[in-house]
């Protein structure tokens, strides 16, 4: 299917931030620029709302981070690590973004996940069959789950250029 962009197109994007974060540690040993991701993937239309779901921990130590977050105009929404008494530890927000998304799918006309999981496949196809909207995926290819490629209207793979969705030592890209 052929992706529908126009500068009154309402937008929302979902940023799975730890699934970027750790993407771009992985591949390529860096940090993510969520500011530019966010910049390309609206490419020029209307925003209605950005979020990013990010894991508080104990250290506190990326309290910067979401700040960083913040100045871009990406809202956060922050829950904290979970450690379970056998020392494992958990962190997701699968469902509040997907829940997120639906409730707020008959507002928009395009909703972008940034995220390469796989669990997101019915939320996808949730938003197509149900609320109409077009859903973007942007992510890294390498870590994205060939089903979500398949299903989202229009798939953006940040490995085509990754340089210019990472950043470089100090912050800079």
């Amino acid at each position: 299917m052929s992706v529908i962009k126009h500068k009154d197109q309402r937008v929302g994007i979902y940023i799975d931030t730890a699934n970027l974060y750790h993407s771009g540690k992985n591949l390529y040993h860096s940090k993510v620029n969520f500011g530019a991701i966010v910049k390309d993937a609206l490419d020029g239309r209307k925003l209605i709302r950005v979020i990013a779901y990010v894991i508080s921990t104990e250290s506190g130590e990326e309290k910067a981070f979401f700040e960083a977050l913040g100045k871009m105009g990406i809202e956060t929404k922050i829950k904290d690590l979970q450690i379970f008494g056998s020392g494992a530890k958990k962190a997701d927000w699968d469902v509040g973004m997907a829940i997120d998304a639906v409730k707020l799918a008959p507002k928009l006309d395009s909703i972008i996940l940034l995220t390469g999981d796989g669990d997101f496949c019915p939320l996808v196809e949730y938003l197509q069959m149900n609320q109409g909207c077009q859903v973007e995926v942007v992510s890294f290819g390498k870590s994205t789950s060939a089903k979500l490629i398949e299903v989202a209207d229009h798939f953006t793979d940040l490995d085509i250029a990754p340089n210019k969705y990472l950043l470089r030592s100090g912050g800079r890209r």
